[in-house]
């Protein structure tokens, strides 16, 4: 095939600031690299935060670790800080061209791209593609092996067959993010050879403490309530702190390194008010609280769980669940009995009563089936009593993440899957948290076993990706469909296709107004939709 020499694209060029090209270079391909040519590629919220952020957002930073700076000089594609960008990071694609020294990759493979590689490291966060590396809102983008490859030989391209629709494997990296939102992996003790903080009140017993310093080998910092205000700027893998100031414990927090976790010893007491706990950095930095109100550290942590995942018979509410990761939360957790386990309930929330029709008609006939009651409850009017063993938190609103707090019950988990931005504070009863160990945890992202977790799940019939798909566009339609997407007025997922740079937005239900020889083609439903689902046939009649 001829490979133009400028494409249409779409770009953030600063802080709140889109510009569609429509004459982007198109990079040559290096001796490393590969040139993908994009399928389809869906919108996600996180592409909102890029917007938002730009150059502050932890994955647009420079590369520190994993290619040197003379191999990441080498890549065209690599955006890293103020450099314009490329968004989009749910994408399928062609190969059409490969470098002299490719050794994974050959001219012709169809390819989904998993796009937090991790084995790049930036001070905050993993390189990324659609991140400080060009993404896929563009016709064609240079991937080097380098990053798509690890060390280990974990690949983040992986190969999907021709069969299913792009708009089918585009939708599998939305849904992957929430299989790693149960299957990611807790810390639950100190980190072997890390730093530790141990802050005590006058007269505590801290010798607990000590020892589990002494068997994980950790490098011990020891301080007075009155002297943790002196370390600000300083991170700690670990913080325990024996004591129950509530205005020490918000302090504490924002001490918490990447991955760290505070653990309160209250020995009896009783925390003075609610803590200022940065629920962003819950999310993205994956910072974790926990403790015990007796006087042993080691129990602080005993209580973690292994993963996030769901337990039998758990009573469950999702708050957020009609829009589009909702409906993909709400969906994994009425077919979990395919995997062994069986919740007892689902109360799904939202603020708007159609928006629950719609979630209704995609979820009563599955959860019908396995057995699982479904609620849903229009909070605005009906808000919930707690009570819950588990509260999926799918709306970037740090009150609603204390609230979700309130609502869970002893024992219970808060899955905060909402991607609010880190530094943003939300008032949170820790003494909750702690008494009634309450887990309170957050993800981002997914791993390339997330995404065969899908593939497996769509191959056995368990999900269908597609029903999250609310609209398409080409690049012309992007500033309508961010801007849905930004204002919650999707009703679903949108696929981009960038081969069709003059499409504009078209919702689903609108097909049949605007493209009929393409409505004529998908798949029929239940009558309360007015639209029907995507398919491969409508997908072929759209791009002609």
């Amino acid at each position: 095939m001829t490979i133009p020499a400028t494409q249409h694209a779409i770009q953030i060029t600063g802080v709140d600031q889109i510009e569609v090209n429509p004459a982007k270079p198109v990079d040559a391909v290096g001796p490393t690299q590969v040139l993908l040519q994009v399928e389809a590629c869906g919108i996600c919220f996180s592409d909102t935060k890029l917007l938002h952020a730009f150059d502050s957002h932890p994955r647009k930073s420079d590369i520190v670790s994993g290619l040197t700076a003379e191999e990441l000089a080498q890549i065209p594609s690599y955006k890293p800080g103020s450099a314009v960008t490329v968004p989009g990071h749910e994408p399928v694609g062609r190969i059409v061209a490969v470098g002299d020294a490719v050794t994974h990759f050959a001219v012709g493979d169809r390819v989904l791209v998993q796009a937090d590689w991790k084995h790049l490291k930036t001070a905050r966060s993993n390189g990324a593609f659609g991140y400080n590396f060009e993404g896929a809102l563009q016709e064609y983008v240079v991937i080097d092996e380098r990053c798509v490859v690890s060390p280990s030989g974990e690949k983040f391209l992986l190969p999907v067959s021709d069969e299913p629709s792009a708009a089918a494997v585009g939708l599998i990296e939305p849904w992957a993010t929430v299989e790693a939102a149960y299957a990611a992996h807790e810390r639950r003790g100190l980190l072997e050879g890390g730093r530790l903080l141990l802050v005590a009140d006058e007269g505590a017993e801290v010798t607990s403490a000590l020892v589990l310093a002494d068997a994980a080998k950790s490098d011990v910092s020891a301080v007075s309530p009155a002297e943790v205000g002196a370390l600000a700027g300083q991170t700690f893998d670990d913080i325990i702190y024996f004591g129950s100031d509530a205005g020490v414990l918000s302090t504490l927090g924002d001490l918490l390194g990447l991955r760290a976790i505070l653990n309160v010893v209250l020995d009896g007491a009783t925390m003075d008010g609610p803590v200022k706990v940065d629920v962003g950095r819950v999310h993205y930095d994956y910072i974790r609280y926990c403790g015990t109100t007796g006087s042993d550290a080691a129990e602080g942590y005993a209580w973690i769980p292994e993963t996030g995942e769901l337990r039998a018979d758990d009573k469950v509410a999702i708050v957020g669940a009609a829009g589009p990761m909702g409906l993909m939360h709400t969906m994994r957790t009425v077919t979990l009995g395919s995997d062994g386990i069986a919740v007892a309930s689902v109360d799904a929330t939202d603020l708007n009563d159609d928006r629950l029709a719609h979630l209704a008609v995609e979820i009563d006939p599955v959860a019908a089936e396995r057995g699982v009651p479904v609620r849903y409850v229009n909070t605005g009017s009906s808000p919930l009593e707690g009570g819950y063993d588990y509260v999926t938190v799918m709306v970037p609103v740090p009150a609603l993440v204390a609230q979700a707090i309130d609502l869970a019950a002893a024992g219970g988990v808060v899955n905060a899957f909402a991607g609010i931005p880190a530094g943003t504070y939300a008032e949170v009863d820790l003494q909750h948290v702690i008494a009634d160990r309450v887990f309170v945890f957050g993800t981002s992202g997914s791993d390339v076993s997330d995404m065969a977790t899908v593939l497996r799940k769509i191959e056995s019939g368990i999900i269908d990706t597609t029903i999250s798909l609310d609209a398409v566009c080409g690049i012309a339609g992007f500033n309508d469909a961010i801007e849905s997407v930004m204002n919650r007025t999707s009703g679903g997922k949108i696929m981009v296709y960038p081969q069709l740079p003059d499409l504009g937005l078209v919702r689903l239900v609108d097909m049949p107004e605007k493209w009929p020889e393409v409505a004529a083609l998908l798949a029929e439903v239940a009558a309360l939709l007015d639209d029907g689902r995507w398919t491969v046939e409508a997908e072929k009649a759209l791009l002609g």
